[in-house]
């Protein structure tokens, strides 16, 4: 760090099971790729080349090189793999797998309509090869699950063999665990946190508000995803009490100059 601060909050170190941040590239150049990595590839943790962009961009080889080279572990995104098995092509997509050396495999059905025993099936064979992430929720805001269903889906892929279990909203931050305006369904958010740890799921909060809204709730090392590569280092910020969202959140009153009587308490 640049300077010596006191009372700061700690936080997990890389390789990290906690506090993940998981950035979403939805097509950068190699160029920004690696300036992008220049200054952040400390606070990142997982990549994903979101939705299909796999697919059609050029020289991803290159780009996967980069985040290796940086000890990031990059995966594509769950609709290819529904891409791929809509067509009856899932042994196609292990090949790209191992031609691109990927250690870790998003598993979803947000586009694709696949029984859950089958998807968890899927689940238990990827996990066998490679670091399995699997994705609940779905893209389409009509369709909104019940607490317990959540919580049901998530243990069942827990069980099957997931890492993580990855609570849905898109890159818009508008749809599974979030309401059409943004606004966290925070009922459902505490329902699953009473029967899943808080270390197996990774939420997606691609906005500002919502990463603030999860931090306060579960800490600085809350797992959080769908992250703008150029949001990584405010995210980070936001974590260790430097934005003003979070300024207050991890300092003693009694040894505050100045401000304590505007604190407001996180929410709890």
């Amino acid at each position: 760090m640049n300077f010596n601060l006191e009372e700061m909050p700690g936080r997990t170190s890389q390789p990290r099971d906690a506090g993940i941040t998981m950035v979403m590239d939805k097509g950068l150049s190699l160029r920004e790729t690696e300036d992008f990595l220049s200054v952040a590839s400390g606070y990142v943790d997982l990549v994903k080349f979101g939705f299909g962009t796999a697919y059609v961009v050029p020289g991803i080889e290159k780009k996967i090189a980069a985040y290796k080279e940086a000890h990031i572990p990059v995966y594509f995104g769950g609709t290819l793999l529904e891409a791929f098995l809509v067509r009856g092509q899932l042994d196609e997509f292990r090949r790209g797998l191992e031609k691109f050396q990927i250690t870790h495999v998003e598993v979803s059905d947000g586009a694709l309509s696949i029984p859950h025993e089958e998807k968890c099936a899927l689940i238990a064979t990827l996990a066998k090869d490679y670091v399995v992430l699997s994705e609940v929720g779905s893209k389409d805001a009509e369709i909104i699950f019940a607490p317990y269903k959540w919580i049901q889906l998530m243990k069942d892929e827990l069980a099957a063999g997931s890492w993580k279990v990855i609570a849905e909203a898109r890159e818009s931050g508008n749809v599974g665990i979030f309401r059409g305006t943004g606004e966290v369904r925070s009922g459902l958010v505490d329902e699953i946190l009473t029967a899943i740890p808080a270390e197996k799921i990774i939420w997606e909060a691609p906005n500002k508000a919502q990463q603030v809204w999860f931090i306060n709730l579960l800490g600085n090392n809350v797992n959080l995803g769908n992250i703008a590569y150029n949001e990584a280092i405010p995210l980070e910020t936001l974590r260790l009490g430097l934005r003003a969202d979070t300024f207050f959140n991890y300092l003693n009153p009694e040894n505050m100059h100045y401000g304590h009587q505007e604190h407001k308490k996180p929410h709890k």
